[in-house]
């Protein structure tokens, strides 16, 4: 895992990795690369290597990217982004039992954003997302919202679903609830969401002066005005 022996998460990562059949394409905002809590090297180190590819940067075209680009086209390609043109995962699931490739943005809500609509490529595959049934176990990141889950947690959920197996959610958890509790040990706090602060009137920051993030944080609290 790369972490000091005080620390190690090595104990609670799967002794082999996960037989999976399907494929895990990661698109890695650059930032992410320097936070020292990310999550994606744990869902790597839980998977072989064939199964978990990590893609690092902001655009992504075919000249540049054409093993990419070739698996956008493939219509078992799903991309894991939420939204009005998106199907819940569970249904393509149980339509479709062959191995499928999914594609997953790895940044903040506005880095992915960013990402996903500023690359053709990846309006390609079919959109799916995720039900908003559990909260995040990531207490140590502030998320937006009270269902916004990590790139690891997303993975996890998603790979059981395509494999019909609840036990790999489990085994690929593992490693981030050790993550979290080493952390609360060492001195870090409990990130509750934004929408959760807004809502308990908890949100200790100015409020934004753009309109548009205004609006957003509006919306967290089901359209009430702050």
């Amino acid at each position: 895992c790369s972490r000091p022996q005080k620390v190690c998460l090595c104990p609670f990562l799967p002794v082999h990795p996960l037989k999976v059949s399907t494929c895990l394409y990661i698109i890695q905002h650059p930032a992410e690369e320097s936070r020292v809590l990310r999550t994606v090297p744990l869902l790597a180190a839980c998977l072989p290597p064939d199964k978990c590819k990590i893609l690092v940067g902001r655009r992504f075209n075919e000249e540049r990217y054409p093993e990419l680009a070739t698996v956008c086209r493939n219509p078992n390609t799903l991309i894991l982004y939420p939204g009005a043109e998106a199907t819940n995962l569970e249904e393509v699931a149980v339509m479709s039992s062959s191995p499928s490739v999914m594609i997953i943005i790895d940044g903040t809500w506005s880095q992915a954003k960013d990402i996903f609509y500023k690359n053709s490529l990846f309006r390609l595959p079919k959109q799916v997302q995720l039900k908003p049934s559990i909260s995040s176990q990531y207490v140590i990141r502030t998320q937006p919202t009270n269902t916004c889950l990590s790139t690891l947690e997303c993975a996890a959920v998603a790979l059981s679903i395509l494999e019909k197996n609840k036990s790999i959610q489990e085994t690929i958890l593992h490693p981030l609830q050790a993550l979290c509790s080493f952390q609360l040990q060492h001195g870090a706090q409990i990130h509750h969401s934004k929408e959760h602060l807004l809502k308990n009137g908890l949100y200790d920051k100015p409020m934004p002066k753009n309109k548009r993030k205004l609006r957003r944080m509006e919306l967290l609290v089901n359209n009430v005005k702050i």
